[in-house]
């Protein structure tokens, strides 16, 4: 038997059942769109992530009064501490000019210069800065202390504000796997679903073609091809879609958003092929779950 008479009976089986293959195509459709934005999304917000975490800073406060000699002794120190991996000097001038260019009406109305001389730390690992603050931290106890001097008077870390960041990407890669999760169970029930109305629109031609010795298989191929090709037509649609968007909003905004210009994003070519290999894959699995349970040949 040719492979175009299997074709035809799929496609003349969708056509008889119109609405629910049309439901389990939609269904496809919005699951591949889904996972076309939650794979690019999960590699932007790592990619940011990293990056954030790659720039926990530990600021060492100097006292205002400190001399350039107590300066060049709090550096040596520093450089001698554990869990650092570069040092930067910032002069209370140079705070003083980065904060009013941040907030010049707020330091206008101050009328001096408050910020005092800071020793900038980038731990060697963003998780360390907690156990570096309290190595440095005057107010530590002095079995945690490793640098003490009169001339440190506080250690900030931004630890809360990067573990706040850092906590908004993971909700948000959180809530779309549920979102793509839900979805991609739902278009294999409704594929499942569609597949069955076929079989039962049918039942009495399959009890025919077993009569006359039609093999299990023979009468399988024309369902599991109607569940590939609403997958297939599906995810095509969704890949639609995505170049569409990618064309008129993506690609404009490529040159002046960050997150959108991760370098380590995925190249819509492979994109392509990953989401109509899921779109497959999940109509398959419909097709396969209905076929299991509700042909009984």
């Amino acid at each position: 038997m040719k492979p175009g008479f299997f074709l035809k009976e799929a496609i003349r089986s969708v056509r008889r059942n119109a609405v629910p293959s049309f439901a389990a195509l939609a269904s496809v459709l919005v699951t591949t769109l889904v996972l076309g934005v939650f794979i690019p999304v999960v590699q932007a917000t790592n990619g940011a992530a990293n990056d954030i975490r790659s720039r926990v800073l530990v600021d060492v406060d100097l006292s205002p009064s400190a001399t350039t000699a107590e300066v060049a002794r709090v550096k040596s120190e520093l450089k001698g501490a554990p869990h650092v991996k570069s040092i930067q000097f910032v002069s209370k001038q140079q705070g003083y000019a980065e904060e009013r260019k941040l907030n010049p009406q707020a330091f206008a109305l101050i009328g001096y210069n408050p910020l005092p001389d800071i020793f900038r730390l980038t731990p060697t690992n963003p998780n360390e800065s907690g156990a570096l603050r309290a190595e440095l931290d005057q107010s530590s106890p002095l079995g945690t202390r490793l640098v003490t001097d009169a001339a440190i008077v506080d250690v900030q870390n931004r630890q809360a504000q990067t573990n706040t960041i850092l906590s908004a990407t993971r909700t948000i890669k959180l809530t779309m796997a549920l979102l793509a999760g839900l979805l991609v169970f739902a278009s294999i029930l409704l594929i499942s679903n569609t597949i069955r109305l076929s079989l039962f629109s049918r039942r009495r031609e399959v009890e025919v073609m077993k009569l006359v010795g039609a093999t299990d298989w023979f009468i399988r191929w024309p369902f599991v091809l109607e569940g590939l090709f609403l997958g297939a037509l599906g995810g095509a649609g969704a890949i639609g879609l995505l170049a569409l968007a990618k064309i008129t909003l993506v690609d404009p905004l490529a040159n002046t958003v960050k997150l959108i210009s991760q370098p380590n994003m995925i190249d819509f070519r492979l994109l392509i092929l990953v989401l109509m290999a899921c779109a497959i894959a999940v109509s398959a699995a419909g097709s396969g779950l209905s076929l299991r349970r509700f042909l009984r040949v």
